[in-house]
């Protein structure tokens, strides 16, 4: 089984690779994923060999919390916590804040001459060397109690093997903090009564690197502080999901009405729901008419009309009708819940591309631990005459390495983008499924299309009515050729008012929108393979295709050209006959949908090929095609073979996508690279599927495809920076540009500062991906 749950006590994404390496040697697991930026880990185990209490053992010897269960406020539970954290950070901060401000102005006297130029009054005890050091140390000792977290955790790491972040921020804070200890115990043992001894203790003075442990502390406080509000930012579009649902339902209990909570309804409850009331469960309507807004659904804004046999779904909103429904799924079971579970995944999900992050993540810290003992101990034996001294430079270097070296920034560059972009994609009705889905998108270099359903409503119409100028009851001529279109339609429909026929549907569908009544009819009869016959208001009427007219000897005339050219454009076409004779043509069709041609032309346009792939004949394929602009035409596959044909494509070197809604269409769906189930499809098809689009629109394939390559171009810049940042920052911290001549040296409040902008600057890069737009979309 596989099961997610969420990790406390992680600061970096070397904890994330440590708590996965403790879950995977856990008896019976076999496999763990931790993502960072949600604080979350997947782990999939044979439940008959290990449990969640044994994997939370595990975790727990590695040094972090797994908690088992969600406290009853599930979600809210989680989001309370979070603003709590974010709260105590701030605090946390400006008391560090406000002692590392008069800290940096104190450890500035010697660059500022105090000896030597007049100070305020109540700062001239403040030159005297020993006050000088105590009042430093007064400021720095309250700045690390409130920093105590990273000690606590830092050195427990290590006492564990598995040094973190935390570890690095803690030696390279203590190791400043314990000599200028040292530093204030020389000045306090030199003869301050001595001139020799006032000497010495000013040169100790310069030794003190309080403000280094204090305004470094300070700053990763601020880092933090930014970090946990970014973070919380990019998961915004869950909270969006998740305030959309009503914490309450009026339902009918007893014939009485009750308002109870969302939590209590249960299935087959009968509800109430007011115009501008909110739907709180899926059901179907059993009394009253009105219209739905199900944007929070399908994005599309227009509001969809609801009668009775019609479905609801939870957080739409009733626009201006009361209606009762029956409750069908609740909890956990509604479309709006499935959603929010299903972006949760994919937040929390992995894409391939951060494999080589994570690899790095799980060894970073040791390596920087390497390199600072290596560093220090280099500029020990070879540095000479350094500024300050060799040990005060070596230490400076030493710190410096260990507090500018970032894991968070390689920790936080996949999975905050990965966060963002899921969340921007369910804002426009796409549902990615996942990391690899997402990155994979965007390799995507050809999209094949199912027909029907897909590119065409899948739902005949009836696109045609030709009628003969002179018919029924004997020769006249009709005033409007509207009449005469009608006239037929009236009859043709009336005929096939009984038929379950899809084409006979059709026609009925079409009669009914045209407000046409219906005429009584008599002697049904279908001739299978060939039609209808029926009597229409007292008239013989034959409907079906030319078989028919011909077997009866009814001449057709000039109408099977017209159909033949109308089958070229995809059209069924169906002749009636009248008392014995020709009354005209009705063609149905599966008409296209409005969106097919203008996705088809934006996918060329990004140049990705297109391809339709139908079971039906070629040259109603091929008519539909023409209509849409797509090239690639694969007839005449059988359902169990669709899977085959997109093995094909794959074996030519392309990263294909499959769009489907059928049950026949999962196969092929599951065999492409990327599968695209349309929203309004079947349940297994959407199972099947990498992608969900919750409207019918074809234009969500290609806003799908854009959102995919955005967000791997914002995962690739974020890489970069944090390799980049660490790759160039560690070598300067240790000292590379002075070794070259430059004479600079880098000071660890700056690398501190740079430290804490790096993972902040990856969080607001994949922040960025919020603003992606779509034209002419909301």
């Amino acid at each position: 089984m596989e099961k997610t749950y969420k990790i406390n006590g992680m600061s970096c994404a070397a904890c994330a690779a440590r708590v996965e390496k403790a879950a995977v040697k856990t008896d019976g697991v076999q496999s763990a994923s931790v993502n960072f930026a949600t604080e979350k880990l997947t782990v999939s185990f044979d439940e008959h060999i290990a449990a969640p209490e044994s994997i939370q053992r595990a975790i727990a010897g590695a040094g972090y919390e797994l908690i088992l269960e969600r406290d009853e406020k599930g979600a809210d539970g989680d989001r309370i916590g979070k603003r709590r954290e974010i709260r105590v950070l701030w605090i946390k901060f400006a008391v560090a804040a406000a002692f590392s401000i008069p800290l940096l102005y104190f450890a500035m006297g010697p660059m500022l001459s105090w000896w030597n130029v007049p100070v305020p009054d109540f700062m001239e005890p403040m030159k005297h060397p020993l006050a000088y050091a105590i009042v430093q140390l007064c400021l720095t000792a309250p700045i690390v109690a409130v920093g105590y977290r990273f000690y606590a955790v830092g050195y427990k790491a290590i006492w564990k093997r598995s040094p973190n972040m935390d570890s690095l921020i803690a030696i390279g804070t203590t190791a400043a903090f314990v000599y200028s200890v040292y530093s204030l115990i020389r000045i306090a043992a030199a003869d301050m009564m001595t001139e020799v001894g006032m000497t010495a203790a000013h040169e100790a003075v310069e030794n003190l690197y309080f403000e280094t442990a204090g305004v470094v502390i300070t700053l990763i406080l601020l880092g933090k502080t930014l970090e946990a509000v970014s973070k919380g930012k990019t998961g915004e579009a869950i909270k969006r999901l998740m305030g959309l649902a009503p914490k309450t339902a009026t339902v009918i209990r007893e014939d009485r009405e009750a308002e109870i909570p969302i939590g209590d309804v249960r299935v087959g409850d009968v509800l109430i729901v007011r115009p501008g009331e909110k739907i709180p469960v899926d059901g179907v309507v059993t009394e009253g008419a009105t219209a739905i807004d199900e944007s929070m659904l399908t994005g599309e804004s227009i509001p969809v009309d609801k009668k009775a046999g019609d479905k609801v779904f939870a957080a739409s909103l009733n626009k201006n009708g009361l209606i009762r429904f029956r409750a069908e799924k609740v909890g956990a079971d509604t479309a709006l819940a499935q959603i929010i579970k299903l972006v949760e995944d994919a937040q929390g999900s992995k894409a391939p591309i951060a494999k080589i992050a994570d690899a790095v993540a799980g060894r970073f810290v040791p390596i920087v631990f390497g390199i600072a003992v290596a560093a220090f101990g280099l500029w020990m034996i070879f540095g000479g005459d350094l500024p300050g001294g060799k040990l005060s430079f070596s230490l400076t270097v030493f710190v410096c390495v260990l507090v500018i070296a970032c894991p968070c920034a390689l920790g936080l560059a996949t999975p905050t983008a990965i966060m963002v972009g899921t969340g921007v994609g369910a804002k426009y009705g796409i549902l990615i499924k996942g990391g690899e889905a997402l990155e994979t998108t965007h390799k995507v270099r050809t999209v094949v299309f199912d027909k029907t359903g897909t590119i065409t409503a899948g739902k005949p119409e009836v696109t045609d009515v030709i009628p003969r100028a002179v018919f029924g009851g004997g020769a006249r001529r009709e005033s409007a050729d509207g009449e005469r279109k009608m006239r037929l339609l009236q009859i043709a429909a009336s005929a096939e008012k009984g038929s379950e026929h899809p084409l006979g549907e059709a026609i009925v569908r079409a009669a009914e929108r045209e407000s046409l009544s219906f005429l009584p009819i008599g002697d049904f009869e279908a001739i299978t393979g060939f039609g209808i016959s029926v009597t229409v208001g007292g008239e013989k009427v034959l409907i079906g295709n030319k078989k028919l007219m011909d077997s009866r000897g009814i001449a057709v005339d000039g109408f099977s050209e017209r159909a033949d050219a109308l089958a070229g454009e995809g059209k069924t076409s169906m002749y009636i006959a009248v008392n014995g004779e020709s009354a005209g043509l009705v063609a149905v069709a599966d008409v296209v949908k409005p969106s097919s041609a203008e996705a088809i032309r934006a996918l060329q346009g990004m140049g990705v090929e297109t391809a339709m792939l139908t079971g039906d004949n070629r040259r109603t394929a091929e008519a539909i095609a023409k209509q849409v602009g797509i090239t690639r035409v694969l007839s005449e596959v059988l359902p169990e073979d669709k899977a085959n044909e997109i093995k094909k494509l794959q074996a030519e070197g392309k990263k294909v996508a499959m769009v489907g809604d059928g049950i026949n269409d999962a196969p092929a769906l599951a065999q492409a690279d990327i599968g695209i189930a349309i929203g309004s499809g079947t349940d297994v098809a959407m199972e099947s599927a990498d992608i969900v689009l919750m409207r019918s629109d074809l234009n969500d394939v290609p806003t799908a495809i854009l959102l995919s390559r955005r967000t791997i171009r914002n995962i690739k810049q974020n890489l970069f920076w944090a390799f980049g940042y660490n790759t160039a920052g560690i070598p300067i911290a240790a000292g590379l540009l002075y070794a070259l001549g430059a004479g600079l040296l880098l000071n660890p409040i700056f690398a501190a500062a740079a430290m804490s902008l790096s993972s902040v600057s990856v969080l607001l890069n994949a922040l960025r991906l919020r603003f992606f737009k779509v034209k002419g979309k909301k």
